[in-house]
């Protein structure tokens, strides 16, 4: 049965549980912040359930308690940063500052960040470089999930990327894939919760069709498309990991494992828009984009046509006021947490029969 609580209390538990392990306040709040953000979209896979991994690999060192990002080179509109590794969420969010303010200067930016870790949803820090007037393009390298196309060995990871753009009135629009059939993630949520995973996710370690979650853990999750989605995979491992002097291929390790150096790179792409259109003039280009595409007729089954980022802004409004939903797996993750950091656990959202005390 989930156990349902308001974000902001889960905010403040997440946070205060970070801090307990020496993260400085402001950096606590910003992971618990991308936690939190994922639950409130839909995305538990990139939420609570991910707190004690994070919190394991700080507390064996894997993950330093307190980032330290140095510059390496710095060429104006390119800038090459060692994240030394801190908290991929801390890099990730320094970097976008970066990104903005090279592309005001320059008109479009890159940086790269190395010797990072996973920083949860790629849309949190794309969005923020929209919300400033950029489309931003963010690619990460992940672990190794599936194998090359044709292979029965995982050596690529998922990879994921995000790319977002202003949308005018209607706000950000925002993509955030990975280039396998699901986030593996939602592998790791279908088994806290028990349920079995759709055909076509992923394959056992002996390479066969699985529905079972755990077996698909320790085996391989399928690429998007076929081998188009391998091939995008490969490719943004040259761009997030060989490009930028970080881990690429099997040499990458996942915030599922307490221990080992992740190594993971990430490279983010901003462009200004003012550097190529008046702003305003952007604005209601991408507004009659977006009318557009939601004016399509819809097919028999829909209700009604979205754009990339839609469905995550309105479940987030329903989920502040309802509350988020953990499952009973999660709950007991951060119960453990709870009582070895002494942090209270957050209290429950009476249910609509439930009368407040």
């Amino acid at each position: 049965m989930p156990h349902t609580v308001a974000a902001a209390d889960l905010l403040e538990f997440a946070a205060a549980a970070t801090e307990a392990h020496g993260v400085p306040t402001a950096h606590a709040r910003l992971l618990a912040d991308t936690l939190v953000t994922a639950e409130l979209w839909g995305h538990a896979s990139h939420g609570m359930l991910r707190l004690p991994w994070y919190l394991s690999r700080i507390a064996s060192g894997a993950t330093a308690a307190v980032a330290a990002p140095e510059i390496v080179s710095d060429n104006g509109a390119v800038l090459v940063v060692d994240g030394h590794d801190g908290l991929g969420q801390v890099l990730t969010d320094r970097a976008v500052g970066w990104g903005v303010e090279r592309a005001r200067r320059h008109g479009v930016s890159a940086v790269a960040v190395r010797n990072s870790g996973h920083f949860g949803t790629a849309a949190y820090f794309t969005r923020k470089a929209a919300e400033q007037g950029c489309v931003a393009l963010l690619a990460t390298n992940a672990s190794p999930a599936m194998a090359p196309w044709g292979g029965r060995e995982k050596r690529v990871g998922t990879n994921p990327w995000s790319i977002a753009a202003p949308g005018g009135r209607h706000g950000t629009v925002v993509m955030d894939i990975a280039n396998t059939a699901v986030a593996r993630g939602k592998i790791y949520h279908a088994k806290e919760r028990g349920e079995p995973i759709p055909e076509g996710w992923a394959a056992d370690a002996e390479g066969a069709p699985t529905t079972d979650p755990g077996r698909a853990v320790e085996g391989l999750i399928l690429p998007m498309a076929g081998h188009k989605g391998y091939a995008i995979s490969f490719m943004f491992d040259v761009l997030a990991g060989v490009l930028t002097g970080s881990h690429f291929g099997s040499e990458v390790v996942g915030p599922y494992r307490a221990t080992g150096r992740s190594g993971v790179g990430h490279l983010l792409i901003c462009v200004d828009i003012g550097a190529m259109a008046e702003p305003a003039d952007f604005g209601r280009r991408m507004e009659r984009l977006i009318e557009e595409t939601k004016s399509t007729p819809p097919a028999p089954g829909t209700g009604e046509i979205l754009v990339p980022g839609e469905p995550e802004t309105r479940t987030a409004e329903r989920l502040r006021t309802e509350g988020i939903g953990l499952a009973d797996d999660t709950w007991a993750s951060l119960t453990r947490i709870a009582r070895t950091t002494g942090t209270a656990l957050p209290a429950p959202v009476p249910s609509p029969q439930e009368p407040s005390a």
